[in-house]
């Protein structure tokens, strides 16, 4: 199986088409006004205007209020909701259900407990990013990468934290995730995306997936297509 790419970090719509050019499965906006990557509302809902039904938009929010997520989901048009804060099953639920997205529940790894939490989340997705204190993303820091093995049975995994064009292949490798993302790792400055170097990792994706025999079955992905964003 083809692993995915999800490019996260983009606030400039010339950055989130060259995400589609290349082939992304999703582009991530940081809706979280904490982030140095965040995405200006404007930036945001012409992102979303211009990849309608050509790439997964989500949407990145820490411990937001229910009620902007679902209107900031509808304005900008996400498929994907990524919750990356300390928001609980019931919650994700919620997101869920208000607004029609799948739903991407993200654990911040420093071992195998933290990964076995996950397992509380019945979301679409899990994403597995690295444990930095008092930084709730865009670490580019690993962890280690054989920790999602056994989980990726359970839940499609995107595995995310200090990817690189010159690491992903072996992270492909050891933890043979659905999708990986990529933030800091393609950047010339937070936000700003350097496309030599989305094209490399994009490659380096391709280069590692050329030679990937999964040893174990992977949990089956969602079955309702959101790639083109919500039903009309």
């Amino acid at each position: 199986m083809a692993t995915r790419i999800k490019f996260c970090g983009i606030a400039r719509l010339e950055d989130a088409e060259r995400a589609v050019e290349l082939d992304a499965w999703a582009v991530g906006m940081i809706l979280w006004p904490g982030s140095p990557r965040y995405c200006r509302a404007d930036e945001a809902a012409a992102i979303g205007a211009s990849l309608h039904r050509r790439a997964e938009v989500a949407g990145v929010f820490v411990n937001a209020h229910l009620d902007h997520v679902v209107t900031r989901a509808d304005e900008f048009g996400l498929t994907l909701v990524q919750l990356h804060g300390d928001e609980g099953p019931s919650f994700c639920t919620e997101v869920a259900r208000r607004t029609g997205a799948r739903v991407i529940k993200v654990a911040r790894v420093r071992d195998r407990a933290d990964v076995q939490a996950l397992r509380a989340f019945r979301t679409d997705y899990h994403l597995m990013d690295t444990f930095v204190a008092g930084r709730p993303g865009g670490t580019g820091e690993t962890f280690a990468w054989d920790l999602v093995r056994a989980h990726r049975r359970d839940r499609p995994v995107i595995l995310s934290g200090g990817l690189t064009p010159d690491n992903v292949g072996d992270a492909i490798a050891a933890a043979h995730p659905y999708a990986v993302d990529v933030s800091s790792g393609v950047e010339l400055a937070p936000g700003i995306k350097d496309h030599a170097k989305m094209a490399a990792f994009s490659a380096a994706v391709r280069a590692a997936d050329a030679g990937d025999e999964p040893d174990e079955p992977d949990a089956h992905e969602p079955t309702e297509d959101h790639a083109g964003g919500k039903a009309a």
